[in-house]
């Protein structure tokens, strides 16, 4: 029996994503290491001594929480048994994101002076997509006339819709035009890749900010944030925002309400609303 390729056999079956299965797998490599005996027949003292070696060593909860997901998955899954362990240190304590003001990700944008490398920050804080989406996209993902795309197979192996700031639209066709993209190519090409790299876009933001003298921590999932919590001060309701962010629960779209000073405009892509 091998336990980390029943993990990543039942992982693909189940749709989880791969990050969360490399993970698990992971986590299940540092208990076998531990556990010693047929895998067969871990039990939940098993686990919960695992987890007290993990406490005695002072891991953060964000670990403990990794740790048991992945001893639980695998244990229901795999094994069958459906061991109810409650644990008080696994739940990762409530942080708000960093969230950049609308003058602020303005500033940050107008900094680009690269036209592709400003489009594509556009389209991720406009749309709140992932940096993750945002390279995959295809050009026969967009509905350019209707105002919205699809990201296809995002997090939780899940499709989705999300909006295209219509002052945008123009943008983006100028952009396929003048690359000759098909319709089956990816909207962003990178040059090691046929998609662009992630990490070219990270360091994109970061010298988009520090050109743009903003102080706050700034990342790409802070665009997200930013769009989130902007559209809350638009007036939008959370079940169109959970929507829109691909949330699969309402409680974690709720934290934008804590974060942003409502107000009443139109519904349009905060972009939209730009001078």
């Amino acid at each position: 029996m091998d336990p980390i390729n029943l993990i990543q056999k039942e992982g693909r079956r189940r749709g989880v994503s791969n990050k969360t299965i490399k993970t698990y797998c992971n986590c299940m490599k540092v208990f076998l290491q531990h556990y010693k005996n047929d895998p067969l027949k871990i039990s939940k003292n098993d686990i919960k001594d695992y987890i007290d070696k993990l406490l005695e060593k002072n891991a953060s909860n964000s670990t403990l929480n990794v740790n048991l997901m992945a001893l639980k998955f695998f244990t229901k899954n795999i094994l069958n048994k459906n061991y109810w362990i409650y644990n008080k240190f696994s739940k990762i304590p409530r942080k708000y994101p960093t969230v950049l003001t609308k003058q602020e990700v303005q500033d940050l944008i107008n900094s680009i002076s690269n036209e592709k490398h400003k489009l594509m920050i556009e389209i991720m804080y406009s749309a709140g997509l992932r940096v993750s989406e945002l390279v995959m996209l295809k050009v026969k993902d967009l509905d350019l006339k209707n105002n919205y795309g699809y990201v296809r197979s995002g997090k939780g192996n899940k499709d989705r819709i999300f909006i295209v700031a219509q002052r945008l639209v123009s943008k983006i066709e100028n952009h396929i035009m003048n690359n000759l993209l098909e319709s089956d190519n990816y909207l962003f090409k990178g040059q090691k890749y046929s998609y662009y790299s992630q990490r070219s876009i990270q360091e994109i933001v970061k010298k988009a900010a520090k050109n743009a003298k903003i102080k706050k921590n700034v990342h790409c999932h802070t665009l997200r944030h930013s769009f989130a919590t902007h559209l809350v001060e638009d007036n939008y309701d959370v079940a169109t925002i959970q929507s829109l962010l691909g949330h699969n629960s309402a409680e974690t779209t709720m934290m934008y309400i804590h974060m942003a000073s409502p107000k009443l405009i139109n519904v349009r892509s905060p972009l939209d609303s730009f001078n």
